[in-house]
Order: C-alpha cells, then sequence, then structure tokens
C-alpha cells in the first residue's frame, strides 16, 4: 500500500513565532517527528511548507521537501485539509503516480514513536473497509460523563451525564479524544474533505506520547516530560 506521510509546517505562527523550528529537547520541534517519520513504514514523507527557512532545515534532518506551499494554503485561515490535498495532488503529479492514502503527522505533537505510525498502517491495511486511522488518547481526569451546561447560573446536567452524582470513575464509559498525532486516510475519503470518512479506526496512544503544542507553557511542559520519559 503507497502511503504519503506529510508533515505540515508553515512559517507564520502568531502564538509562538518560528513554532515549528523552536528548540524542543536540544533540536528544532519538526525534527522530532521527521526523526521517526523517515524509519517507519510510509512509503514517502515530505514536509509541507511555505518557508525557506523550515524547508532547509527539514532537509537536513532527512525529510524531503519537493515544494513550497502557496501563499494563499499558508494563512491563519488555512485548513490542514487542503495542505493535504494539495500535497497529495503535487506528489501525484511530480511523480506520475497514485497514492492510497495519506498520514499527516502534525509536527506540534512530538512524540508519537516509529511504532505509533507503523501499528496505524498496519490496523489500516488489515481493515479494507475502513477510510481511516485516527489517534486518540483516553480523557482522564475531566471525563465528560461529569460536565454541566450553564444556564442563567444553573448548572444542567447533559443527555450524557454519569447515572448518578459522583459515580466512581471507574464505572464510567471510558472515552477518548483526538491527540492530533495521526491522521491516516484513505485517498477517496480525502478528496471527498473528510480524514475520518465514514469507518474509522483508532489508535490509542499514552498520556506522554499525546502532548500537543500550542503555547509557550506547552513548550516547557512537553521538555519536562521529554527529560522525564524520553531522554536516555
Amino acid at each position: 500500500m503507497n502511503i504519503l506521510g506529510i508533515i505540515p509546517a508553515r512559517g507564520g505562527s502568531k502564538g509562538v513565532p518560528g513554532k515549528n523550528i523552536r528548540e524542543l529537547a536540544g533540536k528544532p520541534l519538526i525534527a522530532h517527528t521527521i526523526d521517526v517519520a523517515k524509519i517507519s513504514n510510509l512509503t514517502k514523507l515530505i514536509v509541507s511548507t511555505d518557508s525557506k527557512q523550515i524547508a532547509d532545515i527539514a532537509q537536513s534532518y532527512g525529510a524531503s521537501v519537493p515544494f513550497l506551499r502557496p501563499a494563499d494554503l499558508a494563512s491563519d485561515t488555512t485548513g490542514s485539509l487542503e495542505v493535504s490535498i494539495h500535497a497529495l495532488h503535487s506528489m501525484e503529479a511530480l511523480e506520475k503516480t497514485t497514492y492510497d492514502a495519506i498520514m499527516l503527522l502534525q509536527p506540534t505533537t512530538p512524540f508519537r514513536s516509529v511504532e505509533d505510525i507503523n501499528k496505524a498502517i498496519s490496523i489500516f491495511e488489515n481493515n479494507p473497509v475502513a477510510d481511516s486511522v485516527i489517534s486518540v488518547v483516553a480523557v482522564d481526569g475531566y471525563h465528560p460523563a461529569r460536565m454541566k451546561y450553564i444556564e442563567n447560573g444553573r448548572l444542567i446536567d447533559p443527555d450524557f451525564c454519569e447515572a448518578y452524582e459522583n459515580q466512581n470513575r471507574q464505572e464510567l464509559r471510558p472515552m477518548f479524544i483526538r491527540n492530533g498525532a495521526i491522521y491516516l486516510t484513505k485517498r477517496s475519503a480525502l478528496l471527498r474533505n473528510s480524514y475520518k470518512g465514514k469507518n474509522c479506526m483508532a489508535i490509542i496512544m499514552p498520556q506522554n506520547r499525546s502532548v500537543n503544542i500550542d503555547t509557550l507553557h506547552d513548550f516547557d511542559y512537553a521538555d519536562w516530560i521529554y527529560h522525564r520519559d524520553f531522554s536516555l
């Protein structure tokens, strides 16, 4: 199965300037994703960026940057689906081939492992009806069943609330949330503007590999996690 790995990394980041190449644990943020993806079972790995600086850094860590993303696909409002479709079409035109699927690997989730990537591919290949495989992490601490609406200052129970007040955590049905690390999507589903499609499989990742970086505080937390769990 031909799977195109896409690492999206635009140059403009207002929240944390230069986020994708800001140093985390001694190397640029994007390098953490490149290092594992390039030795995975992906057929091809590319970085989609509008930045020459990011392109140079990505190439120095072994990623391919076959084109620079056009400016109209590098704004604050550009969605990752648009970026993935552009990358797919661009690579198919360049290589005169057709990919079966793409895997989006956001650099802001730096601690996914090569085993995570390969497991997602294995799940996908062993489930022919699957349109996608998306990585999730268990919801711990703030289970949705304990959430409330507020109306006119009053707390209102939603339909999915716990069966009784202060229900034991162990009795609550486990729930999961997307962690942003892996989106593996069949070509046909992607071209219908969906990462998920109709039939989506899950790959469950642990909390420490599900760190998602958006702020400077997240960088500090990620650095702490790295030195606690991943440094040799």
